[in-house]
């Protein structure tokens, strides 16, 4: 039955879609599974809205484009902008600590090894499959590289590129993870400034839904009753 499905779907779009639950970590759903219960759920819907609605036959079909595109925002976008934010956030720990024990003098395999046994996190997971891929043939460039189209940040895939790099091409270790973690704890600091100037906008769109509306109730009630009266 999954051959049979397989055929009817562009390659290409199962192919993205996959690559896309790849960065999600440990999901169990693959790409043809995802695509066959977002087919199966539109033409269950769209049946629901035919038998049970009266909706128009010219409607119909924008809501289920609606649904078809949302299933995917919620289930796949959504889901990847939540694990990159988490990821973002784990960052700049994780890499001050790695590079802490880089300038102790362990190289690099043995200071992801120490790092990863002493912090827990989403990213130290990543490492730690890394790692496991070392350990049964693997050497450490190519797992990294496999590691980059598990992770949906750019700037975690960046900081591993520049490793990598540097790794293979025999540069300073410890000064490429000094900028990087620096960059991080820029874009961090910058991160929350302008999380901080937004304040101003929100506050404003709050005062105008609910603030000024009551307000004016209060000011016109009295007119309003005595004009009602």
């Amino acid at each position: 039955m999954r051959n049979i499905m397989s055929k009817i779907y562009l390659k290409k779009d199962i192919e993205h879609i996959q690559k896309k639950i790849n960065m999600l970590g440990n999901s169990k759903m693959d790409a043809l599974s995802f695509t066959n219960t977002r087919v199966l759920t539109t033409i269950l819907l769209a049946l629901f809205l035919i038998f049970f609605t009266n909706l128009s036959y010219i409607i119909i079909p924008f809501i289920l484009i609606i649904y078809y595109y949302l299933y995917y925002q919620i289930f796949i976008v959504n889901k990847l902008k939540k694990r990159e934010e988490k990821l973002d956030r784990e960052a700049l720990y994780f890499f001050e600590v790695l590079t802490l024990t880089l300038e102790s003098g362990k190289n690099l395999q043995n200071s992801i090894e120490m790092t990863c046994e002493n912090i827990d996190s989403e990213l130290s997971q990543e490492f730690k499959k890394s790692l496991k891929e070392v350990a049964v043939g693997k050497t450490l460039i190519e797992a990294l590289g496999d590691m980059q189209k598990r992770i949906p940040s750019e700037n975690i895939n960046n900081i591993i590129l520049n490793i990598m790099q540097t790794n293979y091409f025999g540069n300073s270790i410890i000064e490429t993870m000094n900028n990087q973690v620096s960059y991080l704890r820029d874009k961090q600091m910058l991160d929350i400034k302008g999380q901080i100037n937004k304040i101003p906008n929100k506050v404003s769109i709050v005062s105008v839904i609910f603030i000024v509306p009551l307000i004016l109730l209060l000011i016109l009630g009295p007119y309003l009753v005595n004009f009602l009266g």
